[in-house]
């Protein structure tokens, strides 16, 4: 439903700057690109996902991958420096979605899988199926150059603050040693699944760095390619179940409208 959301408020946003491409530049844009000063809105998608740096052992082959419709819709503001304006610095305010899913297979995974209604904590070998989603609301806070009247680079960092999340799934054709390698095993077999949740266990807060560039198609129009990667894992510090750190690691492809 999130993703239909974004994608119709994208188709929106398509026609209100076509509209705007239409109309007459006012006096005070015109007053502020005096000034130095440059506004923007954008749209794209998310193309990307989570992943340990490096690959741990346990996890022995990635048998599936899908990144999800990540919508983003972003407005830009740009303060152009000196005389010559090939510095400047830009913030912005984004609405963006980050998800994907994959199907792993594993060894001595550190998992805590739903059976039977109550949680059982241990090491699973086997295939391993998540599925993970998030809502963020992005202030990205970067430094540009002006290479020429087409193209320009950034790069900085920025924060996000989580306003939902998903990251669950189910493991399958395999078993779980409780507690220790050497624990009780619970076998999952002939379609037999479990399942598991970790989103109570997702990060509120992520911050990282963005390297992008534009190019200006026409006088207003852009197309805009940026690269995130956050800093921090996804999951909340006192989270252990996980052994391992999970970075959003993403590429954003886009265009958008320059006032």
């Amino acid at each position: 439903m999130k993703q239909r959301i974004i994608t119709i408020a994208i188709a929106a946003l398509s026609y209100t700057i076509t509209a705007l491409a239409q109309t007459d530049r006012t006096q005070l844009l015109t007053v502020s690109e005096y000034n130095g000063w440059e506004y923007e809105v954008k749209a794209g998608i998310n193309f990307g996902g989570v992943s340990p740096l490096p690959l741990p052992v346990e996890i022995r082959k990635i048998n599936s991958y899908s990144p999800k419709l990540n919508g983003t819709l972003e407005g830009t503001v740009t303060k152009w420096l000196g005389n010559d304006r090939k510095w400047g610095i830009s913030a912005g305010l984004k609405f963006e979605e980050k998800g994907m899913i994959t199907g792993a297979t594993v060894k001595n995974y550190s998992m805590e899988i739903i059976n039977d209604g109550s949680r059982v904590a241990g090491y699973w070998t086997g295939y391993v199926k998540t599925n993970y989603n998030t809502t963020l609301l992005t202030i990205p806070l970067v430094a540009n150059y002006r290479i020429n009247e087409r193209w320009k680079m950034r790069a900085g960092l920025y924060s996000s603050i989580k306003l939902d999340g998903e990251f669950s799934g189910h493991v399958s054709d395999g078993y779980l040693r409780e507690g220790t390698p050497v624990g009780e095993k619970l076998s999952f077999t002939d379609g037999s699944t479990a399942s598991y949740d970790f989103s109570s266990n997702l990060r509120h807060f992520q911050w990282g760095g963005q390297l992008g560039t534009t190019w200006r198609a026409f006088n207003h129009f852009t197309v805009n390619a940026d690269l995130t990667w956050a800093f921090n894992d996804i999951f909340e510090s006192g989270f252990k179940t996980i052994s391992f750190g999970l970075y959003p690691i993403y590429l954003n492809l886009g265009f958008g409208y320059r006032f």
